[in-house]
């Protein structure tokens, strides 16, 4: 049952029925997509429906978007502000097999479940446009955009080394592998060579680093863009060729200022040249070493800390700048993704080297020298300094200062074709294949004549059969593969006997174009409208959570680009302004269902109702920064909306004129407009309530029910507890929507207080405190002061030597 006072005659649960029921009968939240004039995409990351419910992070996350579309609604914009599931993927598919039912039956059930609580909160949402990425009408063109980027030669396959969660049964993005843990699962994760699919995401590495710092295009959270820019990792250097009997070895090196120093050569396990550079002495040792690193996730394999191991693999390779042999081993620190999948060693001057040296009783030669060290100084430590270095111990290049000697041996490496300069990034290709289940056939045919043919569109979508036996294996192979009968299909192109690729792609392509899909949801025959698209995007606000800073985001900004270049888009960013939303902990702790702390909305709605619940994650603490649900706090937000209901009754009752408002309410009213809508720009959603509450407790504590005050006070509410803005609107006479009235505006001039309160300090100390016109001058504030009883009090039988006078804020009074 819902919590109700009867003394104020607020019953949540009747109001918000009522007006959920006549937003729908009145279309409230239905913008014109063809004709708004001033249109406003107010955009939050769509949920997984991978669970039974909506948990309570899932209502902070939308509730303050929902807010802010509903300010921007109130600013005169026409917002659109869709929903849809994001029903696809491991996630999905993994909670049908932890409860034995077919993801097919299930995810529609929880799709209806997480609809009604959406509902329930009293989100702005426009439902005509409701989409899932299980949808054939929506993953049809999903497919579409995979072709579309092979036709443009942004999608490949190769074999190459993979993330496996032994347990998923899948590859993983190494963005979803956490400290060598699988994200979904926690099962440690191994490495496997597998044959996958990819998009080349790296060839937009510059472009997707540079328009970071364009604000005109992008104006986002500084965390997340701090996230992009580290993920994507520019670094310039050089790529050097060492030359070996098994051929020669590409190392890339962000300081080739340093190769003298180079002293062996480390090569990533995974390397197709340590078969021929292996020794027969060490083949057991190597083969066993290749063995263990495969069992490690390519993500731990990355963690600095870790202690470094590695074995000889029994060859050498030649020092370009020394001529002489090296050593080559194998570390699974280094990796085939990153640059060329071998570095060449230099302990002098890089701490991880210096380290293996020291463990290895290799070489060390120092080739940097600092203003007071000899070039023959033992090498202690590490020295990577640039800044006021020399080069020593360097041939031809020794004393020449190090900035400049690495341009000179760059230069020189070019010449003779010893190697090249070059910019590397951290970022690696986008690997999309999935061996599961539960996705969008990778629309491909592969046929012994023709090779791999792309599905015609007119043959789109290539449908996800109905399996029971849907559980993947541990084989790396997809459970569609089980299926000849949907597998085996004629070439499009030569009519022979073909298969169908039996992967599916990863949901992240399913989620980094589904902001294009909401506007045309209703169009069969193209993905997205040009017309609308144009009037509408880029999305104007987008708030989600941080932690796909460097998944969905810079996925989603990959493939606009693509879609930019081939002239299906008017812009390359899809997002104009992001804001990551905080996180939510109950009674300080994070929440879990082994800890059996976990917030279910609904249990609070039905007792609280849904704009007192908003009203109280909003007010939690700082939107951006998130706050510590605990159960008495909503009984604050309760005892304010009732008072507020009441304070509409008497202004239904009565009406006084401006002039009868004392001063002090009208600066009070005036400051609060202000620092509401400041606080709702900014996402300061805490403090714009904390100034409604103040202004209700003046205008409490003044008798005031000023019908002018307390409508806009409604309007200012409204974003928070729409409901509940709506009933109070329609009490005061209103015939139409709060949501289509206009924002309060405020008169500078009236923020300001007649008065002000001044601190008096007599020699320096804190005597008291006066109150006097803004603006008094100094004779005023004497004055007023040897009036007060305390100032008076010490001032007796004193003279005052000196006056310090610092306007409507401190007067010191000096005394002999």
């Amino acid at each position: 049952m819902t919590e109700h006072h009867p003394e104020d005659g607020y019953h949540p649960g009747q109001v918000e029925a009522k007006w959920q029921a006549r937003w729908t009968e009145r279309r409230t939240n239905e913008p014109n997509l063809e004709r708004a004039e001033r249109p406003f995409y107010n955009l939050m990351m769509f949920p997984y429906p991978s669970a039974e419910g909506l948990h309570v992070g899932n209502f902070f996350a939308f509730t303050g978007a929902d807010v802010h579309g509903r300010f921007k609604r109130l600013q005169g914009y026409q917002v659109f502000e869709p929903m849809g599931f994001d029903a696809f993927g491991i996630h999905s598919e993994n909670f049908a097999i932890k409860i034995g039912t077919h993801p097919a039956e299930l995810i529609p059930k929880n799709i209806a479940n997480f609809r009604r609580q959406l509902r329930a909160l009293g989100g702005m949402f426009d439902w005509r446009h409701e989409l899932s990425t299980t949808d054939p009408a929506y993953y049809k063109w999903t497919q579409w955009l995979f072709l579309e980027l092979y036709k443009a030669g942004k999608a490949y396959k190769k074999k190459a080394a993979v993330n496996w969660c032994p347990h998923c049964k899948t590859v993983l993005a190494n963005e979803q592998v956490i400290n060598g843990a699988c994200e979904r699962c926690g099962t440690p994760v191994e490495t496997r060579l597998l044959e996958q699919w990819f998009f080349r995401i790296t060839e937009y590495a510059d472009r997707l680093l540079a328009n970071l710092d364009d604000r005109s295009k992008m104006d986002w959270a500084p965390t997340t863009v701090a996230a992009q820019r580290n993920w994507i990792g520019r670094s310039e250097g050089a790529e050097v060729r060492f030359e070996s009997p098994a051929g020669p070895i590409a190392v890339f090196t962000t300081r080739p200022d340093t190769i003298f120093g180079a002293t062996f050569l480390v090569l990533a396990p995974e390397h197709p040249l340590v078969e021929r550079l292996t020794s027969a002495p060490q083949r057991a040792a190597v083969d066993a070493y290749r063995h263990a690193a495969a069992a490690q996730d390519l993500v731990s394999r990355k963690v600095g800390d870790k202690e470094k191991t590695g074995v000889p693999t029994g060859g050498t390779a030649v020092n370009p700048a020394t001529g002489q042999p090296v050593p080559v081993w194998i570390a699974d620190y280094v990796l085939m993704e990153y640059g060329t999948g071998a570095i060449m060693a230099v302990p002098g001057h890089d701490e991880r080297d210096f380290e293996f040296a020291n463990r290895y009783t290799l070489p060390i030669v120092r080739v940097l020298a600092g203003p007071e060290t000899d070039a023959g100084t033992p090498v202690e430590a590490a020295e990577s300094g640039v800044e006021g270095h020399r080069l020593v111990n360097s041939g031809p290049f020794s004393d020449m200062p190090a900035q400049a000697g690495r341009k000179a041996i760059v230069a020189w490496l070019e010449q003779n074709g010893h190697g090249k300069g070059v910019v590397q990034y951290r970022l690696y290709d986008w690997c999309i294949s999935r061996q599961r289940y539960w996705g969008p056939p990778i629309p491909i045919i592969y046929c012994d004549a023709c090779g791999p043919v792309p599905v015609p569109e007119k043959d789109l979508p290539v449908l996800l059969p109905n399996i029971a036996d849907f559980r993947p294996d541990d084989s790396g192979i997809s459970p569609l593969a089980r299926h000849k009968e949907w597998y085996e299909v004629p070439c499009p192109t030569c009519g022979k006997p073909g298969h169908r690729e039996t992967d599916v792609s990863d949901t992240f392509l399913d989620s980094a174009w589904y902001y294009l899909r909401y506007l045309s949801t209703e169009f069969d025959d193209r993905p997205f409208d040009a017309g609308r698209v144009k009037r509408w995007l880029p999305v104007a606000t987008y708030i989600g959570g941080n932690e796909h800073a460097v998944l969905h985001l810079l996925y989603s900004r990959f493939v606009a680009m693509v879609l930019f270049d081939q002239g299906k888009l008017p812009f390359e960013e899809p997002f104009r302004k992001f804001r990551a939303h905080g996180l939510i902990v109950k009674d300080g702790a994070k929440m879990s269902k082994s800890k059996g702390n976990v917030v279910i909305p609904d249990e609070y709605i039905v007792r609280w109702g849904a704009d007192t619940f908003r009203m109280y994650l909003m007010f939690l603490g700082p939107f951006e920064e998130g706050g510590d649900f605990r159960d008495e706090g909503l009984s604050g937000p309760r005892r304010f909306l009732s008072k507020v209901w009441d304070l509409v009754g008497q202004a239904e009752r009565r009406t006084l004129v401006g002039s009868e408002v004392h001063h002090g309410i009208v600066v009070k009213w005036h400051q609060t407009k202000k620092r509401v809508t400041e606080g709702l720009e900014t996402l300061s959603y805490n403090t714009a309530i904390a100034a409604l509450m103040e202004l209700l407790n003046a205008m409490r504590a003044s008798n005031c029910s000023e019908r002018k005050i307390v409508k806009e006070m409604v309007l200012m509410l409204a974003p928070f507890a729409p409901h509940f803005a709506e009933e109070c609107w329609e009490r005061l006479g209103a015939t139409t929507s709060v949501f289509d009235a206009e924002w309060p505006s405020w008169d500078e001039g009236l923020t300001q207080e007649h008065t002000v309160e001044v601190a008096v300090q007599i020699n320096g100390k804190a005597r008291s405190r006066i109150r006097l016109p803004r603006g008094a001058h100094e004779s005023a504030a004497v004055g007023a002061a040897r009036q007060d009883p305390t100032v008076a009090k010490f001032l007796e039988g004193a003279e005052i030597k000196k006056v310090v006078w610092v306007p409507d804020r401190l007067l010191n009074l000096v005394t002999g």
